[in-house]
């Protein structure tokens, strides 16, 4: 659709707002002045009362890992509540080994959150505690809300599981009969 307005820079400019007006959001980068939220819009003070201007250095008492990209010093502050152990602490400690935009990294730490899931399966058998599968991946609330894909993807696990192990049968029956 061709767009009859003339070329006439005042009256263009006079219908532009009543053109747009339908337009969520449209005149935000108008003058201040002009703006309708400028009334509820202030620019607070960059936090008053500050007298430092980078936070102490929280101590280190447990491994913190750092990215290959720093100069081996971590930030002042940093979470410390889970350190790396087990097979998944030396997965991790692996993938820091490796820059951040190297894929191999961010695939390590993948493998790495996977062990640590399946350290904590092991961890609650040996305490004593089996875990409720069931209800910790969702099934029940999938099963409520959202049956057809429930159901779509138990049977494609059970269909990879039978094909699974029907190649692995038939590979064994195969190193018999020689």
């Amino acid at each position: 659709m061709a767009d009859t307005t003339t070329n006439d820079s005042a009256s263009s400019s006079a219908a532009t707002p009543a053109r747009h007006a339908h337009i969520p959001g449209w005149g935000v980068d108008r003058e201040r002045s002009s703006r309708p939220a400028v009334p509820m819009e202030r620019t607070p003070p960059r936090l008053e009362g500050v007298h430092w201007t980078q936070p102490a250095q929280q101590p280190q008492t447990v491994e913190v890992l750092c990215s290959t990209e720093r100069d081996s010093t971590i930030t002042p502050i940093f979470g410390s509540t889970l350190p790396p152990q087990g097979a998944s602490g030396g997965l991790r400690r692996a993938a820091f080994r490796f820059s951040e935009n190297d894929l191999r990294h961010w695939l390590i730490l993948l493998l790495a959150d996977r062990t640590d899931m399946v350290e904590g399966v092991i961890d609650d058998l040996r305490r004593g505690h089996v875990p409720n599968v069931v209800a910790e991946m969702g099934l029940g609330a999938a099963w409520k809300h959202d049956r057809p894909r429930l159901v779509r993807k138990l049977a494609w696990t059970a269909g990879s599981a039978v094909l699974l192990c029907w190649l692995m049968g038939r590979k064994r029956g195969s190193r018999h009969v020689r």
